[in-house]
Parts: C-alpha cells; structure tokens; sequence
C-alpha cells in the first residue's frame, strides 16, 4: 500500500474476514489485512500514534472470546490490544486518540467499555445485564457508540429485537461516576425510543448532530438518519438515505459533504449531507460488509 494514497475508505467484510481499502468512488479496491478470523466489526483510526484498531466478535457469539487488534497504517505490526476473555462481542469502537483511551460496546456482554489504546485499565462504563437471561434480551444489547469529546459525552445504541420498535439511543458522561456501579448508573439519559433497530453511530461536533444507520424494516428502517442535539435536546429526526440492506457501518466526512453507509448486503453508499445531489453506490457485490472508516494515510 503506497504512503501517498489519501481519503481512502477501510472497510470491514466479516465473510471472509479481512480489511478492505477502497478508493470513496469505489474503482480502487484492495485487501489491506487479511485472514482477520472470527467476525471483525468495528474500525477506529489513530491518527497521533498512527495505528488502526478493530474489534472482533470472535468465533463462537455465545462466548467470552471476543478481542481488539490493531495494525501499523501500512498494515504491519498486527498486535492484540483486548485479548480473548476480556469482551464478548466487541461491536462499534471509537477512539480519543489524544486522550490515549478506546470506547467501544460489547453486545453479548451487556457493556460499554473502555481501555487504554495499549490495552490496559480495562473498565466498564455502562452494564446492561450480566445473566443468561439478560443475554437473551437483545433490548440490553449495546451496539453503536460515538464521542462528544467536547462536551465529555457519549452515546450508544440498545438495538433491541431484530425490528421490533424497541431500539434506543442512550448518552452519557464519559467517566464513570466515583463509586457509582455501571450497572447503577444514574447519569443516563434516553435520547431516542421506539426505533426500529439502530445499529452504529457518528457524532459530528461542529454541528452538534448525531448520525445514525438503522438496519430495521422500511420506512424508519435500513436507514442513516440524524438529528441535531443542543443542550442534551434531540432535535427533528431526519432520514437522510433509505434502501440499505441491513445498514451498519457509518464513516462521516463532513469536509466534503458526504457519509459512507456499509450494509450486511455488500454495499457502500454514499449520501450528501446537504441532502443536495443522489445517493451513490460506491461498492457492490461484497460479502457481509461492517465496519467502514475514512481513512487518510498522511494525515496526522
């Protein structure tokens, strides 16, 4: 992979299991890391210490064997940051590079969590549930998560049953109240009920808006949607583009007015942002496509 190459999408595809680099017109398309094992879901981009991290399911969604690795960004130096037995199902990550910390949920583990970007102070910051029966509420399944670094928020996704109506959005502080249990939190507030099946997220700070794929049912589902949000208020709930394929992965790049879908369909769409201009399909044909991010090599 050349040095040079700028504005790339890094794109999960759970079968096989493998990272994808795809030009944003999609022309361009090459296996960046392969034989990833398991089923790789989310992507974060460390643009200080030039790493790239993902999570991974693991092989069996029942067990404890999930884990995090990361890469150089010539895609060297593979290393396991989370290992096996320390989450679930890791889902969605993000990363505060700068602060030196990773966030992500664990579906099947009932928890947002968060760890230091070599691995250590692994803590918990919300939890759901912890029995079998728990386990089997997909109402408490965290999937999505996104950073208001600036307001020191954050937010993440309880998907609920496969389009059921009973998706939620959750927001709060990034720290754990001192003695305060994260299954006794009190500073949780409930930003949006009733969806159909709300899987990632993105947090666009300069607008103060929330992003959002749903992979539920037309019309309110196998969308990306967003709503402003001031002062903790959501805003009107906006439906920016529609006929995903069972959407997840969202990667925002608001300096050229667009957002990248991925879908369980092997789809990459692109909408505007401004609502100006028609949605593109930029890829097609893929497998099970996940995690997707914008990628810009040189930049730092």
């Amino acid at each position: 992979m050349s040095a040079e190459i700028t504005d790339h999408l890094l794109l999960l595809e759970a079968r096989p299991p493998r990272m994808l680099s795809v030009s944003p017109s999609g022309d361009s398309v090459d296996v960046f890391i392969d034989n990833l094992g398991g089923t790789p879901d989310g992507i974060a981009i460390d643009y200080v210490n030039r790493h790239i991290y993902w999570t991974n399911m693991g092989a069996d969604w029942s067990k404890n064997d999930g884990f995090i690795e990361r890469a150089d960004f010539d895609g060297s130096n593979r290393t396991t940051v989370i290992p096996e037995g320390a989450t679930f199902t890791p889902k969605q990550m993000q990363i505060d590079a700068e602060a030196g910390l990773l966030y992500w949920c664990d579906r099947e583990g009932l928890r947002v969590m968060r760890a230091r970007t070599d691995g250590s102070d692994i803590t918990v910051l919300v939890e759901t549930g912890s029995t079998e029966a728990d386990r089997a509420d997909e109402r408490l399944h965290c999937v999505g998560i996104a950073l208001d670094r600036e307001a020191g928020r954050m937010f993440w996704t309880q998907k609920g049953p496969p389009n059921a109506g009973k998706g939620r959005i959750f927001s709060a502080p990034l720290d754990l109240p001192a003695g305060v249990s994260p299954r006794n939190r009190t500073d949780v507030t409930l930003v949006f009920d009733n969806l159909p099946e709300p899987i990632d997220l993105e947090w666009d700070e300069a607008s103060s808006t929330l992003y959002w794929t749903d992979r539920g049912h037309l019309p309110e589902g196998n969308t990306l949607n967003r709503s402003r949000i001031i002062d903790g208020i959501p805003g009107p709930h906006e439906i920016l583009l529609s006929n995903l394929a069972d959407g997840i992965g969202l990667a925002l790049d608001v300096a050229h007015n667009r957002a990248f879908v991925s879908d369980l369909g092997g789809f990459v769409r692109e909408a505007s942002l401004d609502g100006t201009g028609s949605p593109q399909v930029v890829l097609s044909g893929r497998g099970l496509l996940t995690g997707i991010a914008l990628w810009r090599p040189v930049a730092r």
